[in-house]
């Protein structure tokens, strides 16, 4: 959610999608998340959690709390990836865990292709699940954008050849892994 925020700020046009069977958040024990289905409002995830002082404290503790704030301030509600038809609407799709690259990319071979049979570039940014790593990754996510903003034009041609060169600069400052497919729709 951090990168959405990020880049929405800077005034790129952005949507972010989950793409598990279900929204999983920490719970009291690695045993017992709080599952909530997709299209469940942040607002109403944010009240569940906070129903008694015990809750609350611990959520808040834990960072639920503030990442259901920080989700509503985005957008309403999460969505899913493979439940979202007008896929085929983005040019870049960036995944912040290979799991999630994943299963975007197996879900783009697996839909119907277009009558215009688009290309979309997939990339992965793989992170740690984590608020620092997040909030470091959106601005890195950025700095990505503009370089492949700046080539709109022939993204075709040069967006591999941005995204190998990303790759190497940012090792030289902060080691992460990039991912990268295209993929048609």
């Amino acid at each position: 959610m951090e990168a959405h925020l990020v880049l929405g700020n800077a005034g790129l046009r952005v949507e972010s999608y989950g793409t598990g069977t279900q929204v999983r958040l920490p719970g009291r024990s690695a045993m017992e998340p709080r599952i909530f289905k997709f299209g469940t409002p942040y607002a109403d995830m944010y009240r569940s959690m906070a129903t008694n002082p015990d809750d609350a404290a611990f959520f808040t503790r834990n960072g639920v709390l503030q990442l259901c704030r920080r989700g509503a301030a985005v957008k309403v509600a999460p969505q899913r990836w493979q439940d979202t038809p007008n896929v085929g609407q983005h040019d870049i799709a960036i995944a912040f865990e290979e799991r999630i690259f994943d299963a975007v990319i197996e879900d783009l071979q697996r839909r119907e292709p277009s009558e215009d049979f688009k290309p979309i570039h997939v990339i992965c940014l793989d992170t740690k699940d984590n608020p620092h790593e997040a909030q470091l990754q959106g601005q890195i996510a950025l700095d990505l954008c503009w370089l492949l903003e700046a080539a709109a034009d022939d993204l075709m041609t040069q967006a591999p050849e941005i995204v190998d060169a990303f790759e190497k600069e940012r090792m030289t400052h902060t080691p992460i892994k990039v991912l990268y497919q295209l993929c048609y729709l």
